[in-house]
C-alpha cells in the first residue's frame, strides 16, 4: 500500500492460502467473522484466539503480531479505511463503553444465529454500496451505509459488553478489576478506588495485575483512560472543555496536562493532527 488513494472498503475471504494485505492494520479497521478453524495472534502482547462462529475486531493501529491460521481456517473479512470509518461515526456518547470494551476484548462469541447472519449481511451491504460507483448520490449513500454498519456492529458489541459486565461479581479479582477499570476509568484514575471496591490493598491489587498481565493496575487504568480520551477527542461533537467536564477534571488545564502525559501531545495538538 502506497501513498496513493486506497479503497475505503475491501471484502475478503481469508484462509491458509489467502492472507491479509501488507500493512493492513496500519490503514484499516478490521472486521472478521470466522466460519471454521481458528486464527491465533498476539494482541497488545496477549495471546488470543478467534475460532468458529466468533467475531474479531481490530482497530487500525492495533499492536498485532504473530498471526497464525489453522489449516482449516476460513473467514470473511471487511477492511474499512481508518479515516473513512472515523469520519462517519455517529454520536458515540452512549456507546463509548462498548467501543472501549472492543479495544480490550477484540474477540466476541456470537451466540445468536441471527446476529451471525446480520454480521455477514452487514459486510456485503457495505461492500455492495462501495462498489456502486455509478449511483447519482454515491458519497452520501456510502456514508449513510457506513453509519448503518457501525450502528449494527455497536448493537452486537453492546449486548456482548452487557453480558460480560453481568459476570463482574463472579470473576477473579483480576477479572473484576479489569471490568471496574473499564467501567470507571473516565473519572476514577487512582488505584486506591479499585482496591477499595475489591476490599484489598492497593499493593496487593498491583501484585495481582503484575502476576496476571505483567503490568501494574496503574498501567491498566491509564491504558483504558487513554483509549477513552482518544475516542472522545475523535468525536467532533464534543469540545475539549466538555470532555474535561465529563472526565471530572477540576479544570481544563489539569485535563490538558493529563492528556499530554498519556498521549505526548495536548488535546488541541491531537485534534489539529486529525484536521479538526
Amino acid at each position: 500500500m502506497t501513498a496513493k488513494k486506497i479503497p475505503e472498503v475491501i471484502l475478503l475471504n481469508i484462509n491458509i492460502e489467502e492472507n491479509f494485505p501488507d500493512r493492513f492494520v496500519e490503514f484499516y479497521h478490521t472486521h472478521l467473522y470466522c466460519h471454521k478453524g481458528s486464527i491465533n495472534f498476539l494482541f497488545d502482547d496477549r495471546q488470543m484466539q478467534c475460532k468458529k462462529d466468533e467475531f474479531l475486531f481490530w482497530f487500525s493501529g492495533s499492536k498485532l503480531e504473530e498471526i497464525q491460521f489453522s489449516k482449516s481456517f476460513k473467514a470473511t473479512v471487511v477492511l474499512v479505511e481508518r479515516d473513512f470509518l472515523n469520519n462517519n461515526i455517529p454520536d458515540q456518547g452512549w456507546s463509548i463503553n462498548a467501543l472501549l470494551h472492543s479495544r480490550v476484548y477484540p474477540v466476541k462469541s456470537i451466540h445468536d444465529k441471527k446476529d451471525r447472519q446480520k454480521i455477514l449481511s452487514n459486510f456485503h451491504w457495505l461492500n455492495d454500496r462501495f462498489l456502486e460507483v455509478g449511483h447519482r448520490f454515491y458519497d452520501a449513500v456510502l456514508s449513510l451505509q457506513m453509519q448503518v454498519f457501525i450502528f449494527e456492529m455497536w448493537n452486537i458489541f453492546a449486548r456482548e459488553y452487557e453480558r460480560r459486565k453481568h459476570s463482574l461479581q463472579t470473576g477473579t479479582l483480576y477479572e473484576r478489576f479489569m471490568q471496574l477499570a473499564q467501567e470507571h476509568c473516565m473519572t476514577k484514575r487512582e488505584v486506591q478506588f479499585y482496591s477499595n471496591e475489591l476490599n484489598i490493598t492497593s499493593k496487593y491489587l498491583n501484585q495481582i495485575c503484575k502476576n496476571s498481565s505483567g503490568v501494574t493496575a496503574s498501567h491498566w487504568i491509564q491504558r483504558y483512560a487513554r483509549e477513552r480520551i482518544l475516542l472522545l477527542l475523535q468525536n467532533k461533537n464534543l469540545t475539549i472543555s466538555e470532555i474535561a467536564d465529563e472526565m471530572e477534571f477540576s479544570s481544563r488545564s489539569f485535563f490538558t496536562r493529563y492528556v499530554k502525559k498519556l498521549l505526548g501531545v495536548t488535546p488541541r495538538e491531537y485534534r489539529n493532527r486529525l484536521g479538526f
